[in-house]
């Protein structure tokens, strides 16, 4: 067979047959009852001795069954080689399990069976199965049928997944395409698993690389999940948001975005915003939006990628990948960003001040490669360093109390405070940074995140205030985000938890040309920027921000979780 192995010795060579799950005899006949191969080794046991020695390898004698659990009901067995070894394999709807054969004894012992490993793998863990064959130059189809390839979904270290794959080879054309009927039935029975999606590639991120990551790294993943793609590669800023506007999204399981933060935020904002018209909601007010249609995967390609650390807790496009084929999916909340007439944005995090001012002059400066632009509006933007005018207003959260006894105790005294559920709080000053973030927005340059006390889907934002301080003290402050010491530990640092926060700056007159290049208002004096999830906007007015609980499902993990989530694998 052009050099391959055959799997299995002279009359072995045939494929075990299947037991199906019905027509079995009952539990306890099958414990006392020795297994077919255990029958076939006591009858070669009376051939000529020498027969008997030339026998390599006897079937693996079967010990008693222990109780079966829900969805471990054997649904095949059969003999498979794997890594080079026969091996008895069972599978039932939650796992395949396989053990090696074993010599057998020349004295007939059975202790020798105990010495058996068996390996199990969870189906849960399991992505995509393949009929393996072996094809000549430039044949596309047919070929010689060698086995069935299972590739798995595995846990590395540092929060990283990778794939592996575990051939189980037997020439047997029946026996292999029943196993893989079997297998594929069970992997089409898993929720969440997209077969159809929409991707967005920005060919501009970063270093140009977006398009390079997704043809050399994601499209192969999703062609052997067998997940249909539609991919649009955006030509301009706003492409991906017009698209998802006429976008008949129900074609689709999901939506995937390979770019930086700003392509992540114009998508979700567009996936949000089709979400509305299609339920006929108005625009420019959406005191209460309704749920993005479908969940949106993140790849990262950008410079910062938080979102993508927020979700993964790693910068890598297959660990992406992987959580989008093995369908992931994590609640998430958002915001919304509007002026007193009209909806501006929807976004998981915002900056006024020093962030949005380091984004305005890195965004005037784009003929720049993207590292030294960043790194140059940093420097420029703090030596410059000016705090902002302006008045904020914040709900604090209200936290409910879980003692029944304590509520009725408060009872009274909420009553006589007519709207003290409804109590806004205000703040007026000057401030070198606001941040209004609804995730913990982790980074490489923040591994415990911008606003490491909020959560991914707890229903509320933090905002953090910077007061008006030397630029000495500023630095320590910045410098903490890369350290596990607390950043908010300084006396001009204050931290809330909010539901919703009003932002409105004090207009300044006479401002000079510095200011107005930095402000990048020069044309329009007043208007300020923001700085929302990587993405620049102007605005002079007052800007309300409200955070709406898990109203987009991403694919992803809980980063809490992914420390405590680790699998090995000893199939490869």
């Amino acid at each position: 067979m052009l050099g391959a192995a055959a799997p299995f010795l002279g009359p072995q060579r045939r494929a075990w047959p299947e037991g199906p799950a019905g027509g079995r005899p009952p539990r306890e006949q099958r414990a006392r009852a020795p297994a077919v191969g255990a029958v076939r080794a006591r009858s070669s046991a009376a051939a000529p001795e020498g027969r008997r020695q030339r026998r390599r390898v006897a079937p693996l004698a079967a010990a008693a069954a222990p109780p079966a659990e829900a969805g471990e009901e054997p649904l095949l067995r059969g003999i498979f080689e794997i890594s080079k070894r026969s091996c008895d394999v069972v599978l039932s709807a939650r796992r395949l399990r396989w053990s090696p054969i074993l010599p057998e004894s020349p004295t007939g012992d059975s202790r020798m069976v105990l010495q058996a490993q068996e390996e199990i793998i969870e189906m849960k863990d399991v992505f995509s199965v393949k009929l393996k064959r072996r094809r000549f130059v430039g044949q596309k189809k047919g070929g010689t049928l060698l086995g069935i390839t299972i590739f798995k979904c595995l846990n590395k270290e540092e929060n990283k997944l990778t794939d592996c794959a575990i051939h189980l080879n037997n020439l047997s054309e029946d026996h292999c395409h029943s196993w893989f009927r079997h297998l594929k039935e069970i992997l089409n029975g898993f929720q969440n698993r997209p077969k159809s999606l929409k991707v967005f590639v920005n060919p501009s991120s970063h270093k140009r690389e977006a398009a390079h990551v997704y043809y050399e790294q994601v499209a192969p993943l999703f062609k052997l999940a067998d997940i249909k793609t539609d991919v649009t590669v955006t030509e301009y800023e706003g492409h991906a948001l017009s698209v998802l506007k006429e976008c008949e999204l129900q074609a689709f399981d999901g939506v995937v975005c390979v770019g930086g933060d700003g392509s992540v935020s114009e998508v979700a904002h567009g996936l949000l915003l089709k979400a509305q018209i299609d339920a006929g909601k108005d625009t420019d007010y959406i005191p209460t939006p309704v749920r993005a249609l479908v969940p949106l995967g993140v790849i990262p390609a950008g410079t910062t990628n938080i979102l993508a650390h927020t979700l993964y807790g790693i910068k890598h496009a297959v660990t992406a990948t992987l959580h989008i084929v093995m369908g992931h999916i994590q609640p998430v909340d958002v915001c919304t960003f509007s002026t007193p007439s009209k909806l501006l944005r929807f976004g998981f995090s915002a900056m006024f001040g020093f962030g949005a001012r380091t984004l305005a002059l890195a965004e005037k400066h784009r003929w720049m490669p993207s590292n030294q632009r960043k790194d140059f509006a940093f420097i420029k933007t703090l030596a410059d360093l000016k705090p902002e005018e302006c008045e904020l207003s914040f709900l604090p959260l209200q936290i409910p109390q879980e003692d029944s006894h304590e509520n009725d105790r408060k009872k009274k005294e909420k009553m006589k405070k007519k709207g003290s559920k409804d109590q806004w709080h205000k703040i007026q000053g000057h401030f070198l940074n606001v941040s209004i973030m609804a995730i913990p927005c982790l980074c490489s340059m923040a591994p415990r995140g911008l606003a490491p006390n909020t959560r991914l889907n707890n229903g509320s934002m933090a905002l953090i205030v910077v007061q008006n301080t030397s630029r000495t003290e500023f630095i320590k402050h910045l410098k903490r985000y890369a350290s596990v010491k607390n950043q908010f530990n300084f006396p001009f640092v204050e931290t809330y938890t909010v539901q919703e926060v009003k932002v409105q700056p004090r207009l300044k007159s006479g401002l000079d040309a510095k200011e107005n290049t930095y402000l990048n208002a020069a044309s329009a004096e007043g208007n300020y920027p923001w700085n929302i999830d990587g993405d620049l906007m102007k605005e002079a007015s007052e800007v309300h921000v409200r955070v709406h609980p898990q109203l987009i499902n991403l694919y992803g993990v809980n980063t809490d979780d992914l420390e405590s989530f680790q699998a090995t694998c000893s199939c490869i």
